[in-house]
């Protein structure tokens, strides 16, 4: 099968090409594609651009998870744009090539995250069982899988990822929420009450191959644990794990200090349940947060 990629060099997406270079054929897009070839497989195949691909038809399959990363920076009113467009733009020239193709790949994978609900409360919801809060990560998510959804058609099927938190040891919020634990001074933020709905970067690439090869599933899928966990037992649960304290609470308004607007991704929570992966029959390697937790830090 040959792939076209976009976030190749991404936490998912560098994790996907890793496990999976052997089996699949892949054609990268990148920004850098020097860095990208240093960082990738051999094998894999870099280009700059959309532009270097002649015909899209070449391809059996499109996995777009290119995106500015949303909590990295301050949202200024100038990050906003950077995040929304480095996502939407990508994503309606792959749509665009998609429609115009007389044979095209028979799936289009693209990004999303559970940041399309809104903040939700602790209240359980799912791909069909949900009350969106109409902020600024909804507003991303929204028109990103809108865009995506142009390129269905009898040919093609599209899958969408609603990613909650990666769990991974080196890249991503792993390793910085772990920082202040590591040093002793880890603990709750705010009330700890707030849901955290998290994935092991192992089950996150096996699910986006499972739905890859799964000519059944398409439409929005939820891609995180089935059993997410608060604030505050999650983080005991890796104070517990890293053998350090956890007694500390960390205000909402430091947070809010330290990352402005974007602090609410982590003072708010999402009770999300994978419900259309687990009906599908899709198997979690770590359906439960502290075995994950383990095998990160074993």
């Amino acid at each position: 099968m040959k792939i076209l990629f976009t976030g190749g060099t991404g936490l998912i997406g560098a994790a996907f090409i890793s496990k999976f270079a052997h089996k699949y054929e892949f054609t990268v897009i990148s920004r850098h594609p020097e860095k990208a070839r240093e960082q990738l497989p051999k094998g894999v195949d870099v280009i700059a651009g959309l532009h270097d691909v002649a015909d899209l038809c070449l391809f059996d399959a499109v996995i777009n998870l290119a995106g500015e990363p949303i909590a990295d920076k301050r949202w200024t009113a100038l990050q906003k744009q950077r995040i929304c467009q480095s996502r939407w733009d990508i994503t309606q020239h792959l749509v665009t090539r998609l429609k115009g193709c007389t044979h095209p790949p028979s799936v289009f994978i693209s990004g999303s995250a559970i940041g399309f609900y809104g903040r939700q409360g602790n209240r359980p919801i799912t791909e069909s069982n949900y009350n969106v809060h109409d902020e600024f990560t909804h507003q991303v998510c929204h028109r990103w899988e809108q865009i995506a959804m142009q390129a269905s058609s009898d040919a093609t099927r599209v899958c969408l990822l609603r990613t909650g938190v990666v769990l991974d040891k080196v890249k991503g919020a792993l390793p910085k929420m772990a920082m202040p634990v590591k040093f002793g001074v880890g603990g709750k933020i705010g009330s700890g009450e707030q849901i955290l709905s998290w994935i092991h970067i192992d089950d996150m690439v096996n699910a986006i191959e499972y739905l890859l090869s799964n000519n059944r599933c398409e439409g929005a899928y939820n891609l995180t644990a089935p059993e997410p966990e608060t604030n505050a037992a999650f983080t005991q649960k890796l104070a517990s794990t890293l053998h350090r304290p956890n007694i500390f609470t960390v205000p909402k308004f430091a947070l809010k200090i330290m990352m402005g607007e974007a602090a609410e991704m982590v003072t708010t929570g999402q009770h999300v349940i994978p419900e259309k992966l687990l009906d599908s029959g899709f198997k979690f390697t770590f359906p439960t947060l502290k075995p994950a937790l383990e095998n990160i830090y074993q």
